[in-house]
């Protein structure tokens, strides 16, 4: 699912844009509910909201919620990226339903320059199920983002599962390949202006100079 949700609100006139995890990373069927990733605008960044399955496996990452928490991607965990793909700048954003969260800054690929970074992050869980809402500063998005992926873990040992929105297609796996949520090459277009309107300007960001 790819889908534009426009707003009936006249105060903010823009758009919702909606995805949902229907694949593992090497492009076969998740075998639950999905997923499920919004887009919108948070006025001092980009909300993203988070609902789906909670399998609790892992267990809890041993932070407090709503702190940033290094190596997040080893819990259960959402996670999406946003590149921009002329210069292999992109943002990650990692989202645990147990309320963590952890901000990454990447300039070539898998080459983290900032981490830890603060968000406003929440979460809600009721039984099997999970919601969160995190804000995330406009500052912290490289300049001209035009791809963007996102991936879903949970599970423990052999039962571990990778998922993601556009995974690796089923052709171009190799024999004993593993997940790699950096392969900036199956990212698909993605722009802020879809959301926040074609004549917004993303704010300047000092985080990012001398990386463009």
């Amino acid at each position: 699912m790819n889908e534009f949700v426009p707003s009936n609100s006249l105060i903010n006139p823009f758009r919702k844009m909606e995805f949902a995890i229907q694949n593992t990373w090497d492009s076969n069927p998740v075998d639950h509910d999905p997923i499920r990733i919004s887009f919108s605008d948070g006025k001092s960044g980009l909300r993203m909201e988070v609902s789906g399955p909670f399998f609790n496996d892992p267990a809890a990452p041993p932070g407090e919620p709503g702190i940033a928490f290094p190596g997040l991607w080893n819990y259960e965990v959402v996670e999406s990226f946003f590149l921009d793909s002329t210069k292999e700048n992109y943002l990650e954003v990692e989202l645990c339903p147990h309320g963590q969260h952890l901000i990454l800054l990447l300039s070539g690929v898998g080459n983290a320059f900032y981490q830890q970074l603060p968000i406003y992050f929440t979460t809600t869980k009721s039984g099997d199920r999970w919601t969160g809402e995190a804000v995330i500063p406009w500052t912290y998005f490289p300049p001209n983002v035009d791809k963007m992926n996102s991936y879903a873990i949970h599970g423990s040992g052999a039962a571990r599962t990778y998922e993601a929105l556009y995974p690796i297609p089923k052709a171009d796996i190799l024999e004993g390949q593993q997940p790699n949520f950096h392969r900036l090459e199956y990212f698909q277009n993605f722009r802020l202006q879809s959301i926040m309107g074609e004549d917004w300007v993303q704010p300047e960001s000092d985080l990012w100079k001398g990386k463009a």
